[in-house]
C-alpha cells in the first residue's frame, strides 16, 4: 500500500537549533497521521523562543504570557493542514514539574499539536487529562515509545 503524499516541514524560530531532531518530528506527526487515516496532508512544526510564543499567543487568543504548544488547523487544497508552534523552553519547565524528560514532554507535544489540527480538542482545567483527545495522545505516545525500542519506524 502506498502511503500517502505528506508534507512535514520542521523549523526553528529565534532558537539556535532545533530542540528535536528533523527526523523524530516528522515520524511523531506521520504516526498520528496514519493512527488517524489522514490522507494528504502539509504540516509545519516551528520551535519558538518564549518572546516570540508569549507574542503569538497574544495576538491570536489574547494571552498575554507564554504557552507550551498553539495549533492551527488551515484548509489546503486536497489535504489536511496545518501549523504547530512549540515552545521548548515552556516544554522544558513542564518536563522538571512532571519528573519528564525533555524530550518526552516536547515530543508529546507534537502529537498534541497533530491532534488539534486534526481538529480533537479537550477541556481546560482538571478534565483535560482525562478527555478522549488526551487518551488517545497518550496511546500514540506509548507507540512511539515502543517502536523507539524495537527499533521499528512507525
Amino acid at each position: 500500500m502506498q502511503r500517502p503524499l505528506r508534507d512535514i516541514r520542521v523549523t526553528a524560530a529565534g532558537l539556535g537549533r532545533l530542540p528535536l531532531a528533523a527526523r523524530l518530528v516528522r515520524r511523531a506527526v506521520a504516526a498520528v497521521l496514519d493512527g488517524e487515516g489522514t490522507g494528504p496532508a502539509a504540516i509545519s512544526v516551528t520551535f519558538l523562543s518564549p518572546a516570540r510564543m508569549r507574542s503569538l499567543n497574544r495576538e491570536t487568543f489574547g494571552r498575554d504570557r507564554v504557552t507550551d504548544v498553539i495549533a492551527f488547523p488551515l484548509p489546503h487544497a486536497g489535504a489536511r493542514g496545518g501549523d504547530i508552534y512549540i515552545c521548548p523552553a515552556a516544554a522544558h519547565e513542564a518536563a522538571r514539574d512532571l519528573g519528564l524528560s525533555a524530550r518526552e514532554e516536547l515530543i508529546r507535544l507534537v502529537v498534541h499539536g497533530t491532534l488539534h489540527v486534526l481538529g480533537y480538542a479537550h477541556p481546560s482545567g482538571a478534565g483535560r487529562e482525562r478527555s478522549p483527545m488526551w487518551r488517545r495522545q497518550e496511546r500514540y505516545l506509548r507507540a512511539l515509545a515502543r517502536a523507539r525500542v524495537s527499533g521499528t519506524r512507525c
